[in-house]
């Protein structure tokens, strides 16, 4: 007997069951940088009720993770005291108090791990929702409007040694001195010498520390000159036309940096016990991404960036957008000094333990043992024959990319060698993918995040096509209507 009954309500579709967030904001900002606050005041002013979310200061926990900066293990115990560490950072933050006084909800030290709007596929949200958390807990919130302001993170690449605490990124430098105030190193070497790496150096300076030396790939330093000079009269020396050619270390971390030149000769060794990455910044659009706003590459602004600033009820502010002065031709003489200096035995990607000859020879992952004979005998020179390299492929072929950091520290390197094998430039590299959650997640905020209508109905809403079949209808004549709708999806 067929069960259909007009206006009956299938127990296990999940139509209707998605719960309205219990908070919902006309606006939500993400980033509490300067783009951030300006957005969060206007919204505020215009009457509107919004909420001002900012990760920082992230956990000892995310810290240890480069989440979401290159931080290589540099930050104090200071960073464990989260409530300590909250009040420094609001502190750090222009323009808080009058966001605070204009009736906007703030929320430090919480990330936005997703954003979803109402669209094709996602026609059960009750409304546009972000998806909150901390380590205790995860949560979602409504929202009318958006505004991501999620700054730039740090571009990382790789040499010997370069996996040792001690190896950290400009971004996390500038934001351990300047908004933690929890900076554990003292001595730095500096990698790269444009307008970021000169500016970072000061900013050291000024703090206290010392900075033993600037090391640039180049012939000469490529900053504006009076940085340089003003540099040079502080006692900083600059090591034009050498790369990196491995980290010192011990238990405690890097102790030293030895230089060798690009030309070829003996190498140098610089005492340090931090080595700052200062060669570029890569806008952060996973958050971006996972919205679906289209995003498109700028070479001389950092990567890829988004091709509107605003998109429906989306608005990307800040360094998101995009950074003047970034340039990816800049990035690629790094990339290629390195790559000759350093050799292919370097890991590329340190979570899965991907080196720069494992993407060329498109090697599987190394828990699998010896790759069969078909593989064996492939590489990414005949892979291209193919098509065009692609990211997201070489992810589920050798797994590059695809460790705990989320892509953080090897993304920007992979595309770079992979322009570099199919002998094109960084802009030609599709970007890889992001997906949510774009921030890690602790099993206690998942737990937390479970409710009822997920839990009695997670068997049918993640099953596989054939599964979706209404409860009700299992058994009847309709079942065979369902599984025949199902073959043509």
């Amino acid at each position: 007997m067929d069960s259909f009954v007009p206006g009956y309500i299938d127990p296990k579709s999940a139509a209707g069951k998605f719960p309205m967030p219990e908070q919902k904001f006309d606006l939500l900002v993400v980033g509490a940088g300067p783009s951030g606050v300006a957005a969060a005041l206007a919204g505020a002013r215009a009457g509107k009720s919004v909420a001002l979310v900012d990760e920082h200061p992230v956990t000892s926990g995310m810290a240890g993770l480069d989440v979401p900066y290159f931080f290589g293990g540099r930050a104090t115990a200071a960073i464990t005291n989260q409530a300590r560490m909250i009040e420094t950072v609001a502190a750090m933050i222009p323009g808080l108090d009058e966001v605070f006084d204009a009736g906007v909800e703030v929320m430090l030290g919480v990330s936005v791990w997703g954003a979803w709007i109402t669209s094709p596929g996602l026609e059960i949200l009750p409304c546009p929702i972000a998806g909150l958390a901390t380590d205790e807990r995860s949560w979602l919130v409504g929202f009318n409007e958006i505004v991501v302001a999620a700054g730039a993170r740090d571009l990382v690449v790789s040499f010997a040694g370069s996996d040792q605490p001690g190896v950290m990124g400009a971004q996390a430098l500038y934001t351990l001195l300047n908004r933690y105030e929890a900076f554990a190193g003292r001595r730095l070497v500096i990698l790269g010498s444009d307008r970021l790496a000169l500016e970072t150096a000061l900013l050291a300076l000024d703090k206290g520390f010392e900075v033993a030396a600037l090391v640039e790939v180049r012939a000469s330093p490529q900053g504006p000159a009076e940085l340089v000079a003003e540099l040079a009269a502080r006692g900083v020396e600059f090591f034009s036309g050498y790369a990196p050619a491995k980290a010192e270390s011990n238990t405690d971390g890097v102790t030293g940096l030895r230089l060798v030149p690009v030309a070829g000769g003996p190498e140098k060794k610089i005492a340090c016990d931090t080595i700052c990455l200062a060669i570029g910044l890569v806008p952060s659009v996973e958050l971006l991404d996972v919205l679906g706003v289209p995003l498109t590459m700028d070479a001389e602004k950092g990567g890829f960036v988004p091709a509107s600033s605003a998109n429906g009820c989306i608005t990307a502010m800040g360094d998101c957008t995009g950074m003047p002065g970034q340039s990816l031709a800049y990035r690629m003489d790094w990339m290629r000094v390195l790559l000759a200096t350093g050799g292919r035995e370097i890991l590329a990607c340190t979570c899965e333990e991907v080196t720069r000859a494992d993407v060329f020879a498109v090697n599987p992952p190394r828990y699998l043992g010896p790759p069969p004979n078909a593989m064996a005998n492939r590489d990414l020179t005949t892979l291209l024959k193919d098509g065009p390299p692609d990211h997201d492929q070489m992810k589920r072929l050798t797994r590059v990319s695809m460790g705990p950091c989320q892509a953080r520290r090897c993304r920007e390197q992979i595309a770079m060698l992979l322009a570099i094998g199919a002998g094109t430039g960084p802009e030609d590299i599709k970007l890889a993918g992001y997906r949510a959650p774009v921030r890690p997640l602790t099993l206690a905020a998942l737990a937390a995040a479970d409710d009822a209508h997920t839990h009695a109905g997670w068997d049918v809403w993640f099953g596989i096509p054939a599964q979706w079949v209404p409860y009700a209808d299992i058994g009847t004549s309709r079942e065979t209507e369902h599984m025949a709708e199902d073959a043509h999806l």
